[in-house]
């Protein structure tokens, strides 16, 4: 099973406005590591969630959504904080904004004294977003992936700054990270908000000097670019679709590139040693169409397998 560790939230999408005091709202779970355990699991590989889930009536919506999709909820933990909540604006481009509430929330008061005891079923760790940045559950995953450095870990960092506006504390944040991570993901827009001006070459030059294996950036429905620390490159593009919008698209490339590493019999690891230049292009490739799918639809709604491969069954 491989654990995802990070935010569960209900993102409130408005619909329509009557005057101030009459807008519509459309409500969908979500979080962008919510998401992309939900997307693991809809590419075939079991997944968990470790997050805090509210026992409130938004809490209940979201364990009986990993339930349906088939996420463990194993390692999820129980508490009467309440659900963060996220305002979801659309540009004209289908391009999303977030204003979040969750100050003394469930996801972001998990502590270090509450982590659970990982079990050995549990095959690699994914961290990201405002996770990395809000205490105290930034301390409690940092203290998780010191723990189990030595397994396989995965970071995007999906930088929220409606969370925490300081761009000091999540490179701090990050700079304690990327030398446990074996993947690291990030988006040129994030690059940009964290380090402005970087290149993407120079970035992952980088963290692959810290002891990353696979560095990867994307550009929303541009080229994403992956570096590997053996020295090889690669490149693609997704197809061109009609964006409905960008929800949720990077949570997806997440998940389908973690999905295409598990598929080595002998583990995420060892895939990343076994990349070539050719295998690199493929791995992004799979990924880059994934996120096509999910921008073409409303939300995060994520592919399943067999819209990646139609010979695969439903």
């Amino acid at each position: 099973m491989f654990l995802v560790c990070g935010e569960a939230l209900f993102d409130f999408f408005l619909e329509s406005e009557a005057g101030p005091a009459a807008s519509t709202y459309a409500a969908r779970a979500g979080g962008s590591p919510f998401n992309v355990a939900i997307g693991l699991s809809r590419l075939g590989k079991p997944s968990g969630l470790l997050t805090g889930i509210s026992t409130d009536l938004l809490g209940q919506r979201l364990a009986q959504v990993l339930d349906d999709e088939g996420v463990s909820r194993r390692y999820a933990l129980p508490t009467d904080r309440p659900t963060t909540i996220s305002l979801v604006g659309l540009d004209t481009h289908g391009v999303a904004a977030y204003q979040f509430y969750d100050a003394g929330s469930a996801d972001t008061g998990v502590r270090p004294e509450d982590l659970p005891e990982l079990g050995e079923e549990v095959t690699g760790l994914h961290f990201g977003s405002y996770s990395l940045a809000a205490a105290p559950v930034a301390d409690a995953y940092a203290t998780l992936s010191r723990k189990h450095r030595h397994g396989f870990i995965s970071i995007d960092p999906n930088v929220r700054p409606n969370v925490e506006p300081d761009m000091s504390v999540w490179r701090a944040r990050l700079d304690t990270l990327f030398p446990m991570a074996d993947l690291v993901k990030i988006s040129s827009e994030d690059l940009e908000l964290l380090w402005p001006g970087r290149s993407a070459d120079s970035f992952a030059e980088d963290v692959l000097r810290r002891g990353v294996r696979l560095a990867v950036v994307t550009d929303g429905g541009e080229a994403a670019h992956g570096w590997t620390a053996k020295g090889l490159h690669a490149s693609a593009a997704p197809p061109k679709v009609e964006v409905v919008d960008t929800v949720g698209a990077g949570d997806t490339f997440q998940a389908a590139l973690i999905a295409q590493l598990l598929d080595h019999a002998d583990g995420p690891v060892a895939a990343l040693d076994a990349l070539d230049a050719d295998s690199l292009a493929r791995t992004l490739d799979y990924a880059a169409r994934a996120a096509a799918i999910t921008c073409s639809r409303r939300g995060a709604d994520l592919p399943r397998a067999a819209d990646l491969d139609p010979d695969l069954p439903d």
